[in-house]
C-alpha cells in the first residue's frame, strides 16, 4: 500500500505540446514565458472589430445623406436663380354683370280697414290667415243711431215729394185760370216758385237719404281687394268711433311680390325693365327663386346715389311672406364681354397698377393697366393688355423689367380655382 502511494506521487506529469513547452533560453533570462489568450479573449476581438465596421458604415451614409440634401440644395438655388415663372393669359368675362342688393318683400296691395260710422261691433266674420274675395264682408257694425235717422229722413222725403205734388196741381190750376183772365199774374207767379221751392226740398231730403244709407252701408265692413287677412284689431262689443281712426283690419295682396332694392349710380344705367332677378332668402339655402325688374324710377336720389328698382315675383303658392328680407341677384346685361385677368396678377407699385407680360423672347416687360369692374376673383381690365399676352401669376416684388425667365404657362385645373 505504501509502495503504491509512493510510486503515485513520483508519477511524471504528461508531456505538453511543442507551442506550449516553456523556453528554456527564456527561463535563463528571467522572462516569462508567453502563453498564447484564452478562447474567450479571441472572441471579444471580434465583436470590437465588428462595432467598429458598423459605426464607419453608419457614417459613410450619414455624409451621403448630407451629400444629397446638399445637392437637392444646390438643385433648388440654381432654379430659383433661373427666375422661374408662371403665366396664364387674358380671357373674356361673362356678358352679364351680376349685383346682389338687400330687399324687402313688400305685397303687391296692402289696405288697412277703417270704420266710416259709428257704433259697437256686432259681430266679425273672418280670422287673421283667412283668404278673402273682393267686397266680402268681413265684419258688422251695429249703429242704432244711424238707423233712427235714415228713417226719420225717409219720412221727410215722403212728405216733400207730397208737397211737391200739391204744388204742381196747383201751378196747373193757376195756368188755366191765368189763360182764362180770372187769376192774376202774381198768384202764377207765386205757385211756379212754390213748385220750384218744393222740387228742392226733395232734392235735398233725396241727399240725405242717400248719405244716410251710404252710412248704414259702412256698418258693414267689406274687403276693397282679394287677397290674406294680416291683422285683426277689434272684437265684439268694442266701440267704434269713425273719428278717432281705429284700424279694425289689415288686407294684403299676397299672389305677387315687391321687392324695392336701390341700385348704385355705377350700375343704374344697366338697369332694364323686365331684367331677370332672382331672389335669395336664408330659410330656402341655396336656392334661387325668379323675379323680374317690373318698374324702374327713372331718377337718382340725390340723398343716396341710388336709383330705385322695384321686382316682382311670382308667389301664388303663398310660399313667401311679406315682410321678408331678401338678397337680390340682379343680372345686368353688357354691350361686350370684358377682358378679365386674375387678381393674383396684378403688381402694386408707386408707378400705379401693373402686370408682368413675358415677350416671344421670355424677356419680362411691366405694362401699366386700367381696372374696371370687379367681379371678385377676377377684374375687368379697359387697358394695358390684349387676349393674347402672356401675364405672370403672382410675381414676385423683386421682378423687374427686362428680366430673364423662364416661362411655364399655369395648368387649366389651377385657373379654375
Amino acid at each position: 500500500m505504501k509502495a503504491a502511494t509512493d510510486d503515485t506521487r513520483h508519477e511524471e506529469p504528461p508531456a505538453l505540446p511543442d507551442e506550449q513547452r516553456p523556453d528554456p533560453a527564456a527561463e535563463a533570462e528571467g522572462r516569462r514565458p508567453s502563453t498564447p489568450p484564452p478562447e474567450h479573449r479571441s472572441g471579444a476581438g471580434k465583436w470590437v472589430a465588428l462595432f467598429a465596421v458598423l459605426a464607419l458604415m453608419a457614417v459613410a451614409a450619414l455624409l451621403w445623406m448630407r451629400s444629397g440634401e446638399h445637392g437637392k440644395l444646390t438643385e433648388t438655388t440654381r432654379d430659383l436663380a433661373q427666375n422661374r415663372v408662371i403665366f396664364t393669359h387674358p380671357s373674356a368675362g361673362q356678358t352679364e354683370s351680376e349685383i346682389v342688393l338687400p330687399g324687402n318683400l313688400q305685397a303687391f296691395n296692402e289696405a288697412s280697414i277703417f270704420a266710416r260710422t259709428n257704433g259697437y261691433l256686432k259681430a266679425w266674420h273672418v280670422d287673421i290667415g283667412a283668404k278673402v274675395t273682393e267686397g266680402q264682408v268681413l265684419a258688422e257694425i251695429e249703429a242704432p243711431d244711424v238707423d233712427a235717422q235714415l228713417r226719420q229722413a225717409s219720412a221727410s222725403l215722403a212728405q216733400a215729394r207730397s208737397n211737391l205734388e200739391i204744388a204742381n196741381l196747383n201751378f196747373a190750376r193757376q195756368k188755366d185760370l191765368l189763360e182764362k183772365k180770372v187769376a192774376s199774374q202774381q198768384e202764377f207767379d207765386q205757385n211756379r216758385t212754390n213748385v220750384d221751392a218744393m222740387r228742392a226740398s226733395v232734392q235735398a231730403g233725396e241727399a240725405n237719404v242717400q248719405n244716410l244709407t251710404a252710412q248704414k252701408d259702412f256698418q258693414s265692413l267689406k274687403a276693397p281687394f282679394a287677397g290674406i287677412v294680416t291683422k285683426r284689431s277689434t272684437d265684439v262689443g268694442a266701440l267704434i268711433s269713425a273719428a278717432n281712426g281705429q284700424e279694425l283690419f289689415r288686407i294684403a295682396r299676397t299672389d305677387t311680390l315687391r321687392v324695392n332694392v336701390y341700385v348704385p349710380q355705377a350700375y343704374a344705367a344697366k338697369v332694364r325693365e323686365g331684367a331677370t332677378a332672382f331672389l335669395v332668402f336664408a330659410e330656402f339655402p341655396g336656392e334661387k327663386i325668379q323675379g323680374k325688374v317690373a318698374h324702374i324710377a327713372g331718377a337718382i336720389d340725390p340723398a343716396t346715389r341710388t336709383l330705385q328698382t322695384e321686382i316682382q315675383v311670382d308667389n301664388k303658392d303663398s310660399r313667401l311672406f311679406p315682410g321678408s328680407f331678401a338678397n337680390a341677384h340682379l343680372l345686368l346685361p353688357l354691350q361686350k364681354a370684358p377682358t378679365v385677368v386674375p387678381v393674383n396678377t396684378l403688381l402694386f407699385r408707386k408707378e400705379g397698377l401693373q402686370v408682368a407680360v413675358v415677350d416671344k423672347d421670355n424677356i419680362v416687360r411691366l405694362r401699366k393697366v386700367t381696372i374696371g369692374q370687379d367681379f371678385g376673383a377676377t377684374l375687368e381690365v379697359l387697358s394695358g393688355v390684349a387676349r393674347e399676352d402672356r401675364i405672370v401669376v403672382n410675381p414676385s416684388d423683386s421682378l423687374q423689367d427686362g428680366t430673364k425667365v423662364e416661362a411655364t404657362e399655369q395648368p387649366a385645373a389651377a385657373k379654375d380655382k
